[in-house]
């Protein structure tokens, strides 16, 4: 008996368009013989299924079920690829706990915790992470933000980003204290807390992994190289990006990457798939050719930004201190 599989997708956060894309990507994978696949689009309140024909039926919220052909039809598994809220943040994975349906992600609380960029700063630091110095605005609470005050604690130029949302989306990188305010009012548009991030520099290198009940995975690394101001929307979707697939590591580096990093955080227990980034910096301190560029340093110190998901969204930036060599982390958003 072929099992009736849900792809959901849209949800309630500028990233709405940019997971339809997934879910069409996904339905595109699935092997038909097999599954029964709909797509439910999400959108507040409005949940509906895509049918064959070109028409929607709406799903009642009650048992996740909908009626087609005069027949009601019960979803088996839920594969979640909504960007954002609520699909990322444990408000959708608690709506399937609750009906015993099965879903593809994380739980509620890993989700919950991995989808806020300060919160999960903080709770790693707790373990003993060095994480990246960081200072969360709440909405309303922005006028209480002195400049002067930030660029003694983190420095310019600094990220400003919304502390709960991916994709890029609202992110600036600020390198003046006076655009700090307008950077602000761009990330309130999309959370009610931003955070105000000290930049770091290097190379970027993105790898994936996955862990079964048997074994983890690592992939290759593959080398995000962007002549954008940092790896935006249109890097991240538009093609403004050059990958090159293996990364340009010094081969110790990419040994010992791949065999500790997915082991790295047990705390973190996540299903599925990670993405793993390395930010490399010259050990002799010439000066940094930027990630852009095409002849950038290579056999230097590294920062490892870890996507807790491959849909997810949160990533951590790991860069080796120059005289102690500590790892130092700071969350990220897709990579920035």
């Amino acid at each position: 008996m072929k099992r009736t599989i849900a792809i959901v997708c849209g949800g309630d956060s500028s990233e709405h368009d940019v997971s339809m894309r997934s879910g069409q990507g996904l339905y595109s994978f699935f092997d038909k013989e097999r599954y029964n696949i709909y797509i439910v689009e999400m959108k507040g309140t409005d949940w509906n299924v895509h049918l064959d024909d070109g028409s929607t039926a709406r799903i009642d919220k009650n048992d996740f079920s909908f009626r087609s052909k005069g027949k009601r039809v019960h979803f088996d598994y839920a594969y979640i690829t909504i960007h954002g809220t609520p699909g990322e943040n444990g408000v959708l994975q608690g709506y399937f706990d609750l009906l015993h349906i099965p879903y593809s992600t994380s739980g509620v609380l890993v989700e919950a915790l991995t989808f806020d960029k300060f919160a999960l700063n903080n709770y790693l630091r707790a373990f003993g992470v060095s994480v990246a110095d960081s200072i969360l605005v709440r909405h309303g609470q922005e006028h209480l933000i002195k400049e002067d005050d930030i660029v003694s604690r983190l420095g310019m130029p600094v990220f400003v980003k919304p502390a709960a949302d991916g994709s890029s989306f609202g992110v600036s990188k600020v390198k003046t204290p006076d655009h700090l305010a307008p950077a602000l009012r761009k990330a309130f548009l999309e959370s009610e807390t931003v955070m105000i991030e000290g930049f770091l520099d290097g190379t970027e290198i993105s790898q994936g992994c996955y862990k079964t009940r048997k074994n983890a995975v690592v992939l290759p690394a593959t080398e995000v190289v962007t002549q954008n101001e940092f790896f935006d929307y249109d890097a991240k979707y538009n093609g403004q990006v050059e990958e090159i697939t293996p990364a340009r590591l010094a081969p110790e580096t990419a040994r010992g990457e791949n065999n500790k990093r997915h082991l790295r955080h047990p705390q973190l227990q996540r299903h599925h798939t990670h993405r793993l980034h390395h930010q490399q910096k010259h050990r002799r301190h010439r000066p940094y050719q930027h990630a852009g560029d095409k002849h950038h340093a290579r056999n230097d110190r590294h920062i490892i930004h870890t996507a807790t998901s491959a849909r997810r969204r949160t990533q951590h930036h790991r860069r080796a201190d120059r005289n102690s060599r500590k790892p130092v982390l700071t969350t990220q958003n897709r990579a920035i």
